[in-house]
């Protein structure tokens, strides 16, 4: 980590679902940063938890929470537009929230249409229209944010915005959504979404080029989860994940989360495929009771700190920030021991 200017790209490791708001609402938060810009669609959400509120967002940055932060959504990216305002109301960023003029926009036909399709059955879907704007887009039919008077005081060129930051020396995030093997290209094909969801992908979305980076941070669970058909290696009954405390729900849909242990083979592949400079790891509170709201690494039980050791050992790549509980600011950030010093 260095002295000067940081971009960081957040991804998601295994299925989606891994904590990426979670991170990022603490970056947002700890490193203050003065940009933050969300790639992918309204089919990804992002739990943010802070004091006694919680957001589920499908739309805007979950860096939100510094209240200095400029936010965007990419050019690449698909929003719904009764949803961005509806979100733009809750987290209270009118003013300093701006999208691109090439920013697709899904209608309630595309969703109309998903719910129709036999494949988006098959596959499971979600069933938000994406796959559907996504199809639109490729055949250059699909109208965009520019289109769209209601949305012209919060169209930007976001790629000028975001390389004129960076040039001018200021902190820039980067938040991805689902995981990579959820990746039209990378994951279980076909039951992956409608577009790349590795590091490279999520930079294209932006139209940042690759050497402006200096951080990829890969975030994993404590466990897999995934919603949907496809596979999951290790699979655990519900009964079984039900008895170990892993049940979930998904924040968009609702359905219960298939769930399975951490998978070492696939974290390895995640961060050579997205070549990762760091990692991630929330809800170890989930495998180690005791881990719960913790702070500081020492003062993780011994057993955790040891798992998290041969996680490193096996991926070589340093696990930086281990969540330990659901607000933002329970995370165990050891970046100082990484890197030596923070930059702040």
């Amino acid at each position: 980590m260095r002295d000067t200017t940081t971009v960081t790209v957040v991804v998601g490791g295994f299925f989606g679902d891994e904590g990426k708001g979670k991170v990022v609402g603490y970056l947002g938060l700890h490193d203050r940063p003065s940009l933050a810009v969300r790639t992918g669609s309204i089919n990804a959400g992002h739990t943010v938890v802070y004091g006694d509120k919680t957001w589920k967002l499908r739309v805007i940055p979950s860096a939100f929470l510094n209240r200095s932060c400029r936010l965007y959504i990419a050019p690449g990216a698909l929003i719904g537009i009764d949803l961005f305002f509806k979100e733009v109301s809750e987290t209270g960023c009118d003013g300093r929230i701006f999208m691109d003029f090439n920013t697709g926009v899904i209608t309630e036909e595309h969703v109309l249409r998903e719910r129709r399709d036999e494949v988006m059955n098959k596959i499971g879907s979600t069933k938000q229209g994406v796959g559907a704007a996504t199809a639109d887009r490729v055949m250059r039919i699909l109208k965009l944010a520019r289109d769209y008077e209601v949305l012209s005081n919060y169209v930007r060129d976001v790629p000028l915005d975001v390389n004129e930051a960076i040039n001018r020396g200021e902190d820039v995030l980067i938040e991805g959504t689902q995981g990579l093997y959820l990746s039209l290209y990378h994951g279980t094909y076909p039951y992956v979404t409608s577009r790349d969801t590795s590091a490279s992908g999520v930079l294209s979305e932006v139209g940042l080029g690759p050497k402006k980076v200096d951080e990829v941070l890969v975030v994993f669970k404590s466990y897999v989860t995934r919603v949907g058909e496809g596979p999951l290696p290790k699979e655990l009954s519900i009964e079984l994940a039900e008895r170990l405390g892993l049940i979930e729900r998904a924040s968009v849909t609702g359905r219960i989360r298939r769930a399975a242990p951490f998978n070492m083979e696939l974290a390895r592949r995640a961060v050579m495929i997205n070549s990762a400079t760091q990692v991630a790891i929330t809800k170890i509170d989930a495998l180690f009771k005791d881990a719960s709201n913790i702070r500081e690494w020492s003062k993780l039980p011994l057993a955790a700190r040891k798992w998290v050791e041969e996680i490193e050992e096996f991926i070589k790549v340093p696990v930086t920030l281990i969540g330990t509980g659901e607000d933002v600011t329970a995370m165990v950030d050891r970046r100082k021991d990484v890197y030596g010093s923070l930059r702040r």
